[in-house]
């Protein structure tokens, strides 16, 4: 009975060895059967599988902050001591730019941003693939179809920038278009312009450069529509015009100084006593319609060299080329940076939900001399690029400009306001041809040799390239 059981455990277990080693046999012999038969493949190369490679995110950086200027070695102080004055435009310093950085400047980075970046602001809009360009960096070049109106289609412009009226023998200077590098610049749509503003409101707060430019905008659109002119102030110097069609109002605020100021000279500006100006208050004659305003352009600028008295809390607190040597001389430059900081100041806490333009300072074109001793501006054509240096005034008005700019778009921009920069510096730096020089009179040619001629280059004749300007603020407009 011992024996049968041992007999029975021995047979069983060599069973079960040879069950195991036939089960082993046969899987590798499958296995060597289906690698030669299929084969073996990586991941990567199985063809149910696909991978797509993880997309680089492209950064498009639309920065509203304007230009930082460099001095190049110019230095002036604030207070005390007054900036150096230097008109000649053939010795002025050279102004050298790190570049425009306005709504419409784009840097594109391919470089993928780290989320964590310090550098990652509410100014940036991460648009895969879109570029939008430079609209104030560019050149002037050939336009054979000429202005869209004429000195006999527009009755708006005045007298003084009317050049063709006024005798001016030349008209190449009408045949330029400003023409963006890498991208296109349509010309204006006057009937696109009108319908994308019906119901709308428009500011232009500023002084006659200002002036000059509502009257080129006017007459840009009147080729649509006749306007008509609601409201003028007893001087004829704020004035309203009315697009009936469309309901859309255009409005000429006169505010020089863009502050509260009170100003003693007649029409041929000459001035009987020093301008009052309060730096600490803005001028209610724009800030009283500022709500009612679905688009503004601010602007300012040589006002700010005339002589002036400086009032903070209604107290004199010191002066520009001051007349009483009692007084602290504290240049214009301070005065200036005052008001733009408060004017910014007001701006973004407004939380204004229209958009709002800066349009920085324009040139002039005086060689020879000064507009007060036989300065003149009689060129044709264009310049070339670098043929002519931002006069040193317009330089430092400029710095002042952007740096206060800057601070205040970073503001507006985290708090979703538009704040937009219209950078004309480049554009009408190239058109010395522009300006109306003695062709600000009525044939001057035929006056009297003994009447004193004085050249406007700092004003631009109608129809000229201040036209562009326009084509700048639709494009700016469009793009929202």
């Amino acid at each position: 009975m011992k024996l049968n059981c041992k007999w029975f455990t021995e047979k069983h277990h060599h069973w079960v060895v040879k069950l195991a080693i036939s089960v082993l046999f046969l899987g590798l012999a499958f296995r060597l059967l289906f690698s030669q038969s299929t084969g073996f493949s990586n991941v990567s190369e199985a063809p149910f599988i696909e991978q797509k490679p993880n997309p680089q995110p492209v950064s498009v950086d639309f920065q509203e902050n304007g230009n930082q200027i460099l001095e190049n070695g110019t230095h002036y102080q604030e207070n005390g001591t007054q900036v150096p004055v230097n008109r000649n435009p053939n010795t002025s310093a050279d102004l050298q730019e790190k570049g425009d950085h306005s709504d419409n400047a784009t840097q594109v980075s391919l470089e993928p941003k780290s989320s964590g970046s310090d550098d990652v602001q509410e100014t940036r809009d991460q648009i895969p693939g879109k570029e939008k360009c430079d609209l104030f960096t560019g050149d002037w070049i050939p336009y054979a179809s000429g202005p869209a109106y004429n000195n006999e289609s527009c009755s708006w412009m005045e007298s003084r920038q009317n050049c063709m009226k006024n005798g001016r023998p030349d008209t190449g200077y009408l045949f330029w278009r400003w023409n963006p590098r890498n991208c296109e610049l349509p010309p204006f749509d006057a009937g696109l312009f009108l319908e994308l503003m019906r119901n709308k409101t428009w500011g232009f707060i500023g002084d006659s450069i200002t002036r000059n430019h509502v009257q080129s905008l006017l007459c840009i659109l009147s080729k649509v529509e006749r306007v008509v002119e609601v409201y003028h102030d007893e001087e004829y110097k704020s004035k309203r015009w009315l697009f009936p069609s469309y309901n859309f109002t255009i409005s000429l605020v006169w505010s020089p100084f863009l502050a509260k100021a009170a100003i003693f000279e007649d029409d041929n500006g000459i001035s009987s006593a020093p301008v009052e100006l309060y730096l600490d208050k803005l001028d209610p004659a724009w800030t009283n319609q500022y709500q009612d305003l679905d688009y503004m352009i601010f602007s300012s600028g040589e006002w700010f060299l005339k002589t002036a008295n400086y009032y903070i809390n209604d107290t004199i607190y010191g002066c520009h080329n001051c007349p009483n040597k009692n007084q602290t001389e504290l240049g214009f430059n301070f005065a200036h940076r005052n008001v733009l900081q408060h004017l910014f100041s007001f701006i973004v806490s407004s939380n204004h939900k229209g958009t709002i333009f800066y349009r920085a300072t324009a040139p002039d074109h005086f060689e020879n001399g000064d507009w007060f001793n036989g300065g003149s501006c009689q060129r044709t054509e264009p310049a070339k690029e670098g043929e002519f240096k931002i006069p040193d005034l317009n330089k430092y008005l400029r710095e002042v400009e952007l740096e206060e700019f800057e601070k205040a778009a970073v503001k507006a921009s985290e708090k979703g306001m538009k704040l937009k920069l219209l950078d004309v510096m480049q554009l009408s730096l190239l058109r010395p041809d522009g300006h109306p020089g003695l062709y600000r009179y009525f044939h001057p040619l035929q006056t009297d040799s003994s009447t004193k001629i004085v050249y406007d280059c700092l004003h631009w004749c109608l129809p000229g390239p201040i036209d562009s300007w326009n084509d700048l603020l639709m494009e700016m407009v469009k793009n929202g």
